[in-house]
């Protein structure tokens, strides 16, 4: 008799607990779906890390090694190497989004990064280091 009457009151104010409305405060849900790039503008960061950049001149003036996130997440720049000859003198500069056109070239299935920059404007733009937090 007395463990039904413990687990009736056991069960009684279980369920008055689970009921009330601090057992199920929660924070906002979160959304874990996200827009799927379809647009003809959409690209994947993998596309773009690695493609050469040309200039108006088709020249190869730099190749997209980084893309700066801001805190909103958005992309606030495009690190680039540029000068050099084989990996030697070569050094990283930050350039805005806007100064580079990227596209999806269908008819040759490949990604083309073009910018109106010449190769000069290029290596005299200042230094980039990944130091700091930018370190691996």
């Amino acid at each position: 008799m007395r463990t039904a009457l413990l687990a009736a009151t056991l069960a009684t104010t279980l369920t008055a607990a689970l009921a009330s409305p601090a057992a199920f405060a929660q924070s906002p849900p979160i959304s874990v779906t996200a827009s799927t790039p379809t647009g003809t503008t959409d690209a994947m960061v993998s596309n773009l890390v690695g493609l050469d950049v040309y200039n108006g001149a088709n020249e190869e003036v730099g190749e997209i090694k980084d893309l700066v996130l801001d805190s909103s997440m958005k992309v606030g720049g495009v690190v680039l190497s540029v000068g050099g000859f084989l990996g030697v003198g070569t050094k990283y500069i930050v350039v805005t989004p806007n100064l580079l056109t990227i596209a999806y070239d269908s008819t040759a299935s490949k990604w083309k990064a073009t910018t109106a920059a010449t190769k000069e404007q290029m290596t005299a733009a200042p230094e980039f280091k990944y130091e700091g937090k930018f370190n691996d």
